[in-house]
């Protein structure tokens, strides 16, 4: 089981959003200059994320994304998932034919290690990530070097 980049990024720019709940829409080239992904990356992930019903999008000036419910009603896994991401360690998807068309001598043991990834990250919330003191550290410290390009840009106004 690996997580990509896209699996990274999808919770990434969802936590970004918990972060911002409850100040309205955030839009995707705010949640892109936050967290160093591309615009276009953001676009194809929320998508997806839209699909599935984790975010909803809001039109018109003022416009955006939202978590599409609260913070603590999404998993980890939730996400993870919702990107067509693998929380599979197996070799063969889980189907036990792993070797020709028989199980493998450690099938079980890989099945059960992606049953504990799965239900691991099914037992984090967006709102447990928001309460971690790590994460409100790199939230302000993003907030604060925000602060500072947008001095420089209403100077040069």
């Amino acid at each position: 089981m690996k997580l990509t980049t896209k699996g990274r990024y999808a919770v990434t720019a969802m936590l970004d959003l918990a972060l911002h709940y409850q100040q309205g829409a955030v839009t995707l080239s705010d949640i892109a200059k936050r967290q160093g992904i591309s615009l276009s990356y953001l676009e194809q992930l929320f998508a997806r994320l839209r699909r599935s019903g984790l975010v909803d999008s809001v039109r018109g000036p003022g416009g955006g994304y939202n978590l599409a419910m609260a913070p603590e009603k999404i998993s980890v896994a939730d996400i993870v998932l919702c990107i067509n991401e693998n929380i599979d360690a197996t070799r063969c998807g889980g189907d036990k034919n792993c070797q020709g068309d028989e199980r493998c001598l450690t099938h079980d043991l890989w099945h059960s290690l992606s049953e504990r990834i799965h239900e691991f990250l099914a037992g984090i919330t967006l709102a447990d990530l928001v309460a971690e003191p790590n994460v409100r550290e790199v939230a302000d410290r993003q907030r604060g070097q925000e602060r500072e390009r947008r001095i420089p840009a209403a100077i040069a106004r």
